[in-house]
């Protein structure tokens, strides 16, 4: 082969690689490394066996196209060309030599440090000489190092040991094994590919609101409808905010009760004390299932009598209640008093003997 015919399998080989590399263009990004196609102009030098009768030494050129298919492994086509200039004990002219084949490289370490790599090929040798052309298979072994120069470039100088058999060009030869060194620019087509996106990862699974109460008020955070109210805050079975109201309205007392020393507190109330029971354990009732509720304990009178009498009377009132409810099981510490009013803020009219009834009361306060 010429070298107008080399020349023109580089353009071949050329337009082949941009072809394939419009079809592979968005590949990269997907592989997980650098798999762009290349081309890589060589240029280096033969060791030549003295078995052949050239000069010892000898150029040698090439092409190869290849990618990358996998981090470590790349693979080449390749062409490349010699002529080497027989010895004159022999007749003199010259031997070109135009090998084509296939080499794979390995390459060890990261892909932006020094690399070096085996390799290892296989080949076809055309063999053009005055005595002879002829085909002839070919192998080669050998070691390398590569380093990126640019995102889209690299260099790699390489030597090895390549075995032809050729048992034509010579005949009483069975085949010549050369020592070769070259060095090649690699030159990827395209844009770099895009690093890799690593993959978020789910969000850890929502706690169960049914086992949190994030405020403390008692209820969970599923069905807590006002998060956030403040430590103590009377909440209602939606967590919002609750106003409690411990009505005694219905606990009255007869007139002029309780006397001085008096502790039965039914003999006290109005008739039928068993209803103004009922209500006062109502009251015990709230207060046992709203155990952060203080109240204040409050005695009234109707306005029959002397204000100073009817202020000792309202907090006789005041206080059988309080006894009452410590002896039900409510502790004194959430009740302020007992306090008595006296004849002061009626509920009802003092003229007539059913609003004088009603006013004579106690009242628990709930403190908000």
């Amino acid at each position: 082969m010429n070298r107008k015919g080399l020349y023109f399998l580089i353009a071949l080989a050329l337009g082949g690689v941009g072809a394939v590399h419009a079809q592979d263009n968005s590949s990269s990004a997907s592989a997980g490394f650098d798999d762009r196609w290349y081309i890589a102009p060589t240029v280096g030098g033969y060791y030549n066996d003295t078995d052949r009768n050239t000069n010892s030494r000898q150029v040698y050129y090439g092409l190869g196209v290849g990618k990358f298919i996998a981090p470590n492994t790349s693979i080449d086509l390749f062409i490349d060309r010699t002529k080497r200039d027989i010895d004159s004990k022999v007749g003199g002219g010259n031997w070109s030599s135009n090998n084509y084949g296939v080499t794979a490289r390995y390459y060890f370490g990261a892909a932006d440090a020094w690399r070096p790599y085996l390799l290892a090929g296989v080949m076809g040798s055309y063999h053009h000489s005055r005595f002879d052309k002829a085909w002839s298979p070919a192998a080669e072994l050998g070691v390398g190092i590569s380093k990126s120069i640019t995102d889209s470039s690299d260099i790699r100088a390489e030597a090895g040991y390549r075995y032809d058999w050729d048992d034509k060009s010579q005949p009483e030869k069975n085949g010549y094994g050369d020592w070769f060194l070259g060095f090649s620019v690699v030159s990827r087509f395209g844009a770099p590919p895009s690093a890799p996106v690593e993959a978020t990862p789910p969000p850890p699974p929502a706690p169960d609101c049914s086992k949190l109460d994030s405020d403390g008020d008692g209820v969970n955070d599923c069905d807590d409808k006002c998060p956030g109210t403040p430590a103590g805050t009377i909440v209602g079975p939606d967590g919002c905010p609750k106003q409690v109201v411990i009505d005694l309205r219905g606990v009255n007392f007869k007139f002029d009760r309780p006397k001085k020393g008096e502790k039965d507190i039914k003999k006290a109330l109005a008739e039928p004390s068993t209803d103004s029971i009922a209500i006062l354990d109502q009251a015990i009732d709230t207060l046992q299932r709203y155990p952060q509720v203080k109240v204040t304990v409050a005695g009234y009178t109707d306005s029959v009598g002397k204000d100073a009498y009817n202020q000792s009377l309202s907090e006789r009132r005041a206080q059988i209640v309080f006894d009452y409810l410590t002896g039900h099981g409510v502790d004194a510490s959430r009740l302020q008093g007992p306090i008595g009013h006296g004849k002061n803020d009626p509920i009802d009219s003092n003229d007539t003997d059913s609003g004088r009834a009603r006013n004579r009361r106690t009242e628990l306060q709930v403190q908000q």
